[in-house]
Order: C-alpha cells, then structure tokens, then sequence
C-alpha cells in the first residue's frame, strides 16, 4: 500500500516527459507562462497571502509548526518576484501588492527547534524581495518605501543572527546545537549574495563583513570538476560513485554559484565557466527528471533531490543572463521545454510534494525562469 502510494506520488509531477522538443521559441512559451501568472493571481487568498502555515501534505511530518509558516513566507515571497518581474496587468498589480503588503507585516517567523532552522528560507527570500521592490519605480511612493525598507531590514535581522562562523547559511543545525548554526550550504548563501551587495548600497547593511564573508564561503566550495559542494568541508568531498558533489549531482548549485559570485564581482567566473555549467546543465538533465517528485530527499542518482529541480532551472536562467547578449535565447530556447513539459493543466507546477507551499513556490519559479528569457510583448 505504501509503495503504491509513492508510486503514485511520484507520477503527478506535471505533463510528464513525454517528447520534449529540443527547443522552444518565446511564442510557444508565453502561453505556459501566462497560465502560470494567472494560477498565482487565482489562488491568492484575500489576505495577500498564499497556501497555508500549516502541514497539509502527508509527508511533510516532523516539523514545528513555525517550519510550515516560514516556507509559507519563502514560497510568497517567490510568488512576490514572479508577479513584480511580469508584464503588468491591472490583475497582476493588484496581486502584487496585496501579496507584498502581506508579506511586509506577516509576523516574523522564529527557529522551529534546536535542530531546524528554516526559517532562514524565510529571510533569504524575504531579503532578496524587498531589496528589489525597494529598487521598483511603483514602490517608491506613498507607504511603500518605509514599509519594504522596515521589512527588509527585519528579514536581515534573521540573516545576520544565522550566519555561520565560516560564512554560510543553511536551514539547520549541526549538534551539540547552538543559537548561531554552524551549517551552511553553498546554494543558500549564493542565491542572497547579489541581494546583499545591493542591500549595502541601500544602507540597509552596514557590515560589509557580512557579505564578504559569504562571498569567501561560497568561492571555497568550487571543486576543480566544476560543481560546488553541497556544504563546505576542510576537506572536500568527492568519495567517487554517484557523490552529491560530482557535477551530476551538482547541477542546480552550478549556476547559483556562478550566478551569484559574479554578480557581486568574483573575477574568476568567467563567461567560458558560466558557459561549461549551462552546458553540463543540459547534458546531464537526466538525473535532475529523474529525482523530479521523488517523495524522499536525496533518493535519485548522485543524490539528487526532486525540489532541485525548479531551483536549478530558475538559477540556470539567472546564468543565461551573464552571457553575452547574443548567445541568450539559444539557452533560453533549449530551457524551455523542461519548464513547459511540467506544467499542469491549472497552471500550477511542483517538483517535490503538493504542499501549498510547494506548489507556489514551483509555479512562482517557473514563471520566474521563462520570464527571464521572454522578450517583451509587442503591442497589438
């Protein structure tokens, strides 16, 4: 019974693979995207917010109650930034502010025990949507510049208090358990650091320590083979076979981390590297469908877990984004395909269970991803 279960689990991951073109043009994608933005407009709740705080997923067992409300605050702030970088509609700004609004003055999460520090997620994404709208023409007005301007800073509050030692940040703990984590990850710290650095030209961090020190953390997990380890260690950790840190099991974390180190101006991030990762992203896809709703993290091929999936397509458009102007659709065209072929008939996307929180998340980073390489629409 319970393997039938997951089995079935597993299976409604979207479309399904099916023939996947090899790629797609802008048109062909625009109405996936379009679906996508209309499914967060439809599923707000009248509060601003999305989803739940709530466990309303069988697997999702285990954690505190906090845990549920700080993915919730994680997953709206992606569902923020997906309608924020849209093309405007009066339906998608309305949206927008009710859903950043809610995010600005929801109560500030808290560790969810000594073990778990997700709430972290919560100030990752929570930061990184604020420096952006505070940046953002349409929220420089009226309340909204004192408003993002306080809740950016509260969700650096929860960023500087979970920095680690050595740089990083990470969503838990190592024993004997203490009030500053001693974890951190590669993915989690890159994806903040262009935020950071804007942040400091905001005056809204005045350490530069902080960044810097993330900076450092983030350049120490590169390997020679070209990935980035999953966390830093003294000694790296490449024990052969299918290991987390071989570039198949790093494919996501390759273009976060050359994403992010060079856009706070990591010289060695070359466009030739950013380049090697997009193209190691594409070749070895495979392993990224595979662990595509797997119910148990970490169970596919090289360790791979199903929520790597829309994470490492959105950081690869980010990557895209570095290259020289004219080789960018040639990578958006070939993204595409494993963006639209996971879409379901509603509009929603997932790739690791079908929690609220999930399912926004999914379908805010996809519309994330093929945003990035749609042109703009011309006018009728």
């Amino acid at each position: 019974m319970t393997a039938a279960l997951l089995l079935a689990v597993a299976a409604l991951g979207g479309a399904g693979d099916g023939e996947v073109p090899a790629s797609m043009t802008p048109a062909e994608a625009r109405p996936v995207l379009e679906k996508a933005l209309a499914w967060l407009v439809a599923t707000q709740r009248e509060d601003g917010a999305w989803g739940t705080s709530v466990n309303d997923d069988i697997f999702e067992h285990g954690f505190s109650v906090e845990s549920y409300y700080t993915w919730q605050i994680a997953a709206n702030a992606l569902a923020c930034l997906s309608l924020m970088r849209a093309d405007e509609t009066p339906e998608i700004r309305a949206a927008l502010e009710k859903g950043l609004k809610w995010l600005c003055t929801t109560t500030e999460p808290k560790r969810g025990s000594d073990w778990d520090a997700d709430y972290v997620w919560s100030g990752l994404y929570g930061f990184v949507v604020c420096v952006e709208a505070a940046a953002d023409p349409r929220f420089a007005s009226g309340e909204w510049p004192a408003l993002v301007e306080k809740a950016g800073k509260r969700y650096f509050g929860i960023l500087e208090r979970n920095q680690i030692p050595t740089g990083g940040w990470a969503y838990y703990d190592d024993p004997i358990y203490s009030r500053r984590p001693k974890w951190g990850t590669s993915f989690c710290t890159a994806l903040v650091l262009p935020a950071l650095k804007k942040a400091e030209d905001l005056g809204w961090v005045a350490d530069e320590r902080i960044l810097e020190r993330a900076k450092v953390y983030v350049e120490r997990c590169a390997l020679p083979n070209g990935a980035y380890e999953y966390d830093l260690n003294p000694v790296p950790r490449i024990n052969g076979g299918e290991h987390i840190n071989q570039v198949k099991g790093s494919l996501g974390r390759i273009q976060v981390c050359n994403w992010g180190l060079s856009e706070v101006g990591v010289g060695k991030i070359t466009t030739d590297r950013v380049r090697e990762g997009l193209e190691a992203f594409f070749e070895h896809h495979r392993f990224l469908d595979v662990a595509r709703m797997r119910p148990i993290p970490h169970e596919a091929y090289y360790a791979n877990a199903g929520y790597f999936y829309f994470f490492g397509h959105y950081y690869a458009a980010e990557a895209i984004g570095l290259l020289p102007e004219e080789e960018r659709e040639a990578y958006h065209s070939r993204l595409r395909p494993h963006l639209v072929k996971v879409q379901r008939a509603d509009g929603s996307s997932t790739d690791f269970h079908k929690s609220s929180s999930m399912m926004t998340a999914g379908t805010a980073y996809l519309a994330l991803s093929l945003g990035l390489g749609m042109p703009p629409e011309e006018a009728p």
